[in-house]
């Protein structure tokens, strides 16, 4: 029995090493960057080239929502000039190293959490949103998305400031990978 733990441990070394040895694919998402309150996970974001597009992915916990990115814009909209009782932190992404945005910001259509009782309006997404941005390459090596927004559950929110590094490595001509669909998601205002 020892023995065949130490063979399967071996292998999945191996494993594990050749998987980290080989070259970021286009189609593959950078690790996860994680936001907890505490020790509970909050949401976790990922990011990847497809074809000409910057995509970022919020995998979003139960009981856990984020928010739009035009979160701000919306309610100012359905505030019409009121006063509110505050206003949801938008999700902000920024580029630094060697992409441009090059185009709008589209995202998941969000959900609407108002509450027009309490003039409260906000939008935003659960379990999981889509960001995405056509770039324009400016320089090689690593690039740095930086995350900023909220993520509450009914009781409590955390604020997400996050960094995702990732590496540019060669040009992909190819046409963005069909496992994501760019039709679905909504112009960020």
């Amino acid at each position: 029995m020892i023995l065949v733990n130490r063979y399967a441990a071996v292998m999945a070394a191996i494993g594990a090493m050749m998987l980290c040895d080989r070259p970021a694919r286009a189609a593959d998402w950078t690790p996860a960057v994680v936001v907890r309150h505490d020790e509970t996970l909050c949401i976790s974001y990922q990011a990847k080239l497809d074809g000409p597009n910057l995509m970022v992915r919020a995998t979003i916990e139960p009981g856990w929502h984020t928010f739009a990115m035009d979160n701000q814009v919306r309610a100012e909209e359905k505030l019409a000039g009121k006063p509110s009782l505050g206003i949801d932190r938008p999700t902000k992404i920024a580029l630094t190293g060697g992409l441009q945005i090059d185009g709008p910001w589209r995202q998941t259509a969000p959900l609407e959490f108002s509450k027009p009782e309490l003039r409260w309006f906000s939008w935003g997404f659960e379990r999981q949103a889509l960001f995405s941005a056509k770039v324009r390459r400016s320089a090689s090596g690593t690039v740095r998305i930086g995350i900023r927004g909220q993520a509450c559950t009914e009781t409590v929110c955390r604020n997400i400031d996050v960094t995702i590094p990732l590496a540019l490595g060669k040009p992909n001509k190819e046409a963005a990978t069909a496992d994501i669909a760019l039709k679905d998601l909504v112009q960020v205002r």
